[in-house]
């Protein structure tokens, strides 16, 4: 082979992944440009930060607010958008309810002692 074609052939092997990689990576932002642009209320979405909530409001063009606690909205930048989440069929809710309490006795009488679960022996 001569050596005057090798090396124009090198150049074109070195841009080929630089022009491909560049495309995919175009093709990324539109998407991404693409969802923010379809926020609609009542969709749930993931911020760039990790924070889940669900869309209120999406009127403004460049900020959306969000709903993270009941009664809770925050206003965020579209951009924060990193992807709508789609929840479980017949998931309503994200609350997780607390575990009960336990009964406690303040009557004079009453010992201080509790039962150690573990090995059956009084704490105090």
């Amino acid at each position: 082979m001569d050596i005057s074609l090798l090396f124009p052939l090198l150049i074109l092997l070195l841009f080929i992944p630089i022009f491909l990689s560049g495309r995919r990576q175009k093709r990324q932002m539109q998407e991404m440009k693409d969802l923010q642009a379809s926020l609609e209320p009542g969709d749930v979405v993931m911020t760039t930060s990790g924070l889940r909530g669900t869309v209120v409001d999406a009127s403004y063009e460049d900020t959306i607010d969000l709903e993270v606690a009941d009664g809770v909205v925050t206003t965020w930048v579209r951009g924060a958008v990193r992807e709508k989440v789609a929840l479980p069929a017949g998931d309503d809710t994200t609350a997780v309810e607390a575990p009960a309490e336990p009964e406690v006795s303040l009557d004079k009488g009453a010992s201080l002692e509790k039962d150690d679960s573990a090995n059956g022996t009084p704490r105090t």
